[in-house]
């Protein structure tokens, strides 16, 4: 590997350093964090900053707590995939309700802190391997998961011996609804809601690591597109051992995508069904179990989620996402009325600052992002950041806020104090290697977002073969203007290419109608319009050198790169395809089926998908990568593709990684960066 690619694996892609993980405690007064001590190191420790002096203190190391790493258990790491959690040491962290006291996990270890320093971190005896422990209101109890049961300490189990998992989420939400999490305790820490999982209905997905044969398989239960869901249920879990199952229509609302209380006396919880058509806010009786709707969020396709929304506002309104009615612009509506229009195009709720909404948004072109104030009785909008770049709200409480914003200079963090202070915490992450200003550009009667990186130095006249790097799938934007992810882009352009970016209709943060124009077929859309946008950008910027394009994507991107050879060998000449879902009848339920509707009732949408038949029509160089541990995209894809191109005769290459997952940890990815590059200079004839 270059100097780049070293500096980029050791540094976990310019990562490690930065604080994350940011939460406030105490009314606003601290300011919980996870920070690694510098550029090249993985272990993230715990820390508090009092916003008062911004002073800062270390609370936890993982490295005193235990000098020799030990290995995650089967379930954390498991929820590490579905979060995206790749660092090490402490990963994540919960607070009690007065934010005073916090609870982490470490390699099955529990463990808890107060926020003054003054202590060392206690171990706190648990029943098993521990995942996910959150303190109650006051820190005096903690509840936590172990071999799928849910226990406190002090206390013990909590959760019968009935078969199912309790206190955990399920793969589909924890992996595509944006619940992550299985257990909430009441506002008096003394009574809790827990999931209850029954996954026996579901497949087995098993992992063999053929690098060690001695090992047995690892299984786990996968809900495959048109099979079983996992059975979820809510239940109240009272002192002295009652029970009470919270009462909806599970059968017509099996998807649990989010829930909480809002006092000792009443809890929240949202339900969608299981294609995602109508999403429902309900009220629940802790007592009783009885459930009461508060708002019905219905699409005729999907309703796509915004984060933050539906939601209970503070003088009992209901907050809903919705569309305004030309399909341009994703809106905001308090009891069914439109809060906002065309001009704001509504990204997430951030939650409630200084009694307005605090709302992530698009004002300008949709590779930016702005945070406004937003009255929830008059929709009127105050920016709160709206300099170029992308701004996020990174915590929220009391009147005090973290700004993270990110522009073509680098990404920095703002606290704002409810008495009107800023200060920054300490980013002690290596500076990004290179500036990059992509080309932004708009290109074909439908305006499809698109984003050209030449290499350095680039002289007009000089032909470049082109590289598509590109994701091209629902939920997921990539022209966006973030500096980390054009540092790889830059590189790859350094490397002699022209690279070119498009968000294709289907992907996020455009329009509603960009968003939709996916619905029933990924496969037409996805290809139609990155081919169209290349042909454009190529109309415009002459140096490219069209009869000469490769292609490179992971995951969404993998099954676009190695559909563009095996269907537009007229436009793509070479194509690296990592972990391709090369058949969404074995994707899993709640992403697939929200876009293209069950199997058993379109089973043409999903053959038309497929790449698999595609096989025997390949004439363009193919390499295909999949991590043999990869619990999201399952290795089999990869493979089943394989197998059909062997069986029709096509050469191909296939990398088959054992113990990478799908988010390629650990400088695995530069590593690739590596061989594709290989791949795509002999290919293109560089």
């Amino acid at each position: 590997m270059d100097d780049f690619l070293r500096q980029s694996a050791a540094t976990a892609r310019f990562t490690h350093g930065s604080p994350r993980a940011f939460a406030f405690g105490d009314q606003g007064r601290l300011l919980w964090f996870l920070r690694s001590t510098g550029p090249t190191d993985a272990f993230e420790s715990l820390w508090v900053l009092d916003t008062a002096t911004g002073a800062e203190t270390l609370l936890a190391d993982p490295r005193v707590l235990s000098p020799e790493p030990g290995e995650l258990p089967v379930a954390e790491r498991r929820l590490r995939e579905r979060t995206r959690l790749v660092a090490a040491g402490i990963g994540s962290y919960a607070l009690s309700g007065d934010g005073r006291r916090a609870a982490f996990p470490l390699y099955g270890r529990l463990y808890e802190v107060a926020c003054d320093g003054a202590s060392a971190p206690v171990p706190v005896p648990a029943a098993g391997p521990a995942l996910d422990p959150r303190p109650n209101s006051d820190g005096s109890r903690i509840a936590y998961v172990a071999d799928d049961a849910l226990y406190t300490a002090p206390g013990g189990r909590v959760s019968p011996d009935d078969g199912a998992r309790w206190g955990l989420a399920e793969f589909a939400a924890a992996e595509e609804l944006d619940r992550p999490r299985g257990h909430w305790w009441s506002p008096d820490g003394i009574t809790l809601l827990a999931a209850r999982v029954d996954e026996s209905a579901l497949q087995r997905r098993h992992f063999a690591d053929p690098a060690r044969p001695e090992l047995p398989a690892e299984d786990f239960a996968y809900p495959e597109a048109g099979g079983p869901n996992a059975d979820v249920q809510l239940w109240v879990l009272h002192p002295g051992g009652q029970r009470v199952r919270l009462d909806w229509d599970a059968d017509a609302h099996p998807y649990v995508s989010d829930a909480g209380w809002e006092s000792e006396d009443e809890i929240l919880l949202t339900v969608q069904d299981r294609l995602q058509q109508n999403v429902l806010l309900l009220t629940a009786d802790p007592a009783t179990g009885r459930t009461r709707e508060l708002s019905r969020t219905t699409h005729p396709l999907w309703v796509d989620p915004l984060p933050g929304t539906p939601a209970r506002l503070p003088d009992g309104g209901v907050l809903t996402a919705c569309d305004t009615p030309d399909g341009a612009a994703r809106a905001l509506a308090v009891d069914g009325k439109p809060l906002t229009g065309d001009g704001i195009q509504v990204r997430a709720v951030a939650g409630i600052h200084q009694d307005r909404l605090l709302v992530e948004a698009a004002l300008r072109d949709p590779s930016e992002q702005q945070v406004l104030l937003l009255d929830p009785a008059t929709g009127e909008a105050a920016p709160l950041a709206d300099g170029p770049g992308v701004h996020v709200v990174s915590a929220s409480a009391a009147g005090c806020l973290v700004l993270t914003s990110a522009d073509a200079d680098g990404v920095r963090r703002t606290v704002h104090t409810a008495d009107g202070r800023t200060f920054s915490p300490a980013d002690l992450s290596a500076p990004l290697p290179y500036r990059v200003v992509p080309v932004l550009e708009r290109v074909t009667e439908l305006g499809i977002p698109t984003a050209l990186v030449l290499p350095r130095g680039h002289v007009p006249g000089r032909r470049l073969p082109v590289l598509m790097d590109s994701y091209g799938g629902p939920g997921a934007q990539d022209v966006c203007a973030e500096p980390r992810r054009w540092q790889h882009r830059q590189w790859w352009a350094d490397q002699g290419f022209a690279v070119v970016t498009v968000d294709n209709r289907g992907t996020a943060h455009v329009s509603p109608a960009h968003t939709r124009a996916m619905y029933r077929g990924f496969s037409e859309v996805t290809l139609d319009d990155q081919v169209a946008a290349l042909r454009a950008v190529g109309a415009r910027h002459p140096d490219l050198d069209l009869g000469r394009v490769g292609i490179r994507g992971w995951s969404y991107g993998g099954y676009l790169s190695a559909m563009a050879v095996l269907r537009r060998p007229d436009v793509f000449h070479a194509a690296a395809a990592g972990a391709a879902p090369t058949d969404f009848r074995h994707y899993d339920t709640a992403y697939t089926e929200r876009y293209l509707g069950l199997p058993q009732e379109h089973p043409e949408v999903y053959e038309r998908d497929s790449l698999i038949p595609d096989a025997p029509r390949l004439t363009r160089p193919l390499l295909l990568i999949t991590g043999l541990a990869d619990d999201n995209v399952h290795p089999s894809h990869t493979l089943r593709l394989s197998q059909a191109l062997t069986d029709a005769g096509r050469p191909h290459q296939l990398l088959a990684l054992p113990g990478v997952t799908h988010m390629t940890p650990g400088g695995t990815r530069e590593k690739l960066m590596a061989l594709e590059l290989e791949f795509f200079r002999r290919e293109l004839a560089l």
